[in-house]
């Protein structure tokens, strides 16, 4: 698979300050030096959104980001997870191999694969099976992970279902599974960028997606 390297995106902001700037004002900031557009659930969605994580090259440039909806995902087992509500909408730059801005390596082409395992990935980060023992966690989700790549690659396989959804009112074709933890979709925008989304408790039969016109407006 074309694909990004597997590294995890940025963790979630501080609520604190460094430098004397505020982390709301940071995170918006990675967010902004994006060279490519943002794309969010389209207006029929109208409860909270919210910004999440940035993942960038080594050279520092913006190549994917999350915008979250709807409740805050949570792999605690006292938060409720099973009644958890929320989509995550990932939007990634559609780029070609290339070498890299500083000149040290190359960078890996990414394709709409690239969506469905960075949607996929970030399902598991937020999931834990109830009965599991907390000191296995991390090889189930070593295990999953893997999972989800060699899932990511093969997206006209038989895990994968073909749906049709809005972005900016234009119908384009996801390739979409379900699990028990959830589901994941991946899909091209018309303007080259690749979209990915996850959630639970939301049917995303349903969603739309559309161009973010501020994303400061999240910040």
């Amino acid at each position: 698979m074309e694909t990004t390297s597997r590294v995890g995106a940025e963790g979630a902001p501080s609520t604190g300050t460094a430098e004397g700037m505020p982390a709301a004002r940071r995170t918006v900031d990675k967010y902004l030096a994006a060279t490519f557009p943002w794309y969010g659930l389209d207006e029929a969605f109208t409860g909270p959104r919210r910004l999440m994580q940035v993942g960038t090259a080594a050279d520092g440039t913006v190549q994917h980001g999350s915008i979250g909806h709807g409740d805050e995902p949570s792999v605690r087992a006292d938060a409720g997870a099973e009644k958890q509500r929320f989509a995550v909408v990932v939007s990634m730059a559609s780029s070609p191999v290339r070498h890299s801005g500083d000149g040290t390596g190359v960078l890996d082409a990414t394709t709409v694969s690239s969506a469905a395992w960075l949607a996929g990935s970030g399902l598991l980060a937020c999931t834990w099976p109830p009965q599991m023992d907390h000191a296995l966690r991390d090889d189930w989700l070593d295990q999953q992970t893997e999972t989800a790549f060699e899932l990511a690659d093969d997206l006209d396989g038989p895990a994968w279902s073909v749906l049709s959804l809005p972005v900016d009112g234009v119908p384009v074709l996801f390739h979409y599974r379900e699990s028990e933890f959830g589901w994941v979709l991946a899909g091209s925008a018309p303007g080259g960028v690749h979209i990915g989304a996850y959630g639970r408790g939301m049917s995303a039969y349903g969603l739309g997606f559309s161009v973010i016109g501020d994303i400061t407006a999240y910040a």
